[in-house]
């Protein structure tokens, strides 16, 4: 008589034969795909290696487009007292030997460009090339960021930040504040920088913040054109000391005749953070580099060159 439950507990040798290739076979699938996985992982580690640290700080400068304004009336400036009405915006890379910061990133998101390459165009903004093919030319990918920072919350300074989610974001907290707020910021388009309400975060409550601990990056409050302003303080052993001067100045005029803009956010806080910074400027012998001075940053070299 035959005996069903010890079929099923003892299959037949054809049986145990036929288990064992499927077992083999299906093995050899699920090897197959993870092989291809692994595969997938290391050919994307190999398309990117991350560069290897500067000995020293060094300075980047991309560019990223022209605001075409064709007066400075904003600025309390004639247009026969200024040199141009163009401004510049510039990008910024700090390479330093234990990490990097990515300061201002620009007014036309990458996204924004033609598909097929090209100049593109925002408003009364354009640029030639979008930020991150210009940075992975001198060999750095977002993932290469270590802190993100920015002068302040205006919408051509913040274009590409979501690209450095993955970044500490290092930030005032009124600033923050201001750029969650229920209230959207005119200008600034929050789909640009939504992502870093998520990033690793370091809320500044200094006045002066150095980055890496040594003093060569320090982000230094200026409040004023916004409610938490910073400019970039940079001690460049070859190039001296600089500061990038963010939005506290637009025009190199506002400097020379004692100019405020229209519409800060406060103007005698923008006037103070001025005069704070002049005595930080003679107190350190820093040159004070206004990020929007189209003719001073036309003289700038651009990356793949860089200051160091």
């Amino acid at each position: 008589m035959c005996d069903v439950s010890a079929q099923r507990d003892y299959p037949s040798a054809f049986t145990r034969i036929h288990m064992t290739t499927y077992a083999k076979v299906f093995a050899g699938i699920i090897g197959a795909a993870l092989a291809l996985g692994a595969g997938a992982e290391l050919a994307t580690a190999q398309a990117h290696k991350p560069p290897k640290p500067p000995t020293s700080l060094r300075l980047y400068i991309f560019d990223c487009g022209v605001i075409h304004t064709t007066n400075g009336d904003a600025y309390s400036l004639k247009k026969e007292e200024m040199a141009s009405t163009e401004m510049s915006i510039p990008c910024i890379l700090v390479a330093h030997p234990n990490g990097t910061l990515m300061w201002d990133n620009g007014d036309i998101p990458d996204r924004a460009f033609p598909p097929g390459g090209g100049r593109a165009t925002l408003g009364v903004v354009t640029q030639d090339k979008p930020l991150l093919p210009q940075m992975a030319a001198v060999g750095y990918a977002p993932s290469d960021i270590t802190y993100l920072s920015m002068s302040h919350y205006h919408g051509d300074h913040v274009a590409n930040a979501n690209a450095f989610a993955g970044a500490t974001w290092l930030v005032r907290k009124v600033e923050r504040d201001r750029m969650f707020a229920a209230e959207p910021i005119t200008r600034s388009p929050l789909e640009n920088y939504s992502a870093l309400k998520d990033s690793k975060t370091t809320l500044i409550d200094k006045d002066e913040y150095d980055v890496f601990g040594d003093g060569a990056v320090v982000i230094k409050s200026t409040p004023g054109h916004t409610p938490g302003h910073n400019v970039l303080f940079l001690r460049l052993k070859k190039t001296g000391p600089v500061v990038l001067s963010g939005d506290l100045y637009h025009y190199p005029e506002e400097r020379t005749l004692g100019r405020l803009p229209v519409a800060e956010f406060n103007k005698d806080q923008t006037a103070a953070s001025r005069a704070d910074l002049e005595v930080f400027l003679k107190k350190t012998g820093a040159q004070l580099w206004i990020e929007h001075d189209i003719v001073g940053n036309a003289k700038l070299k651009k990356a793949p060159q860089y200051y160091e």
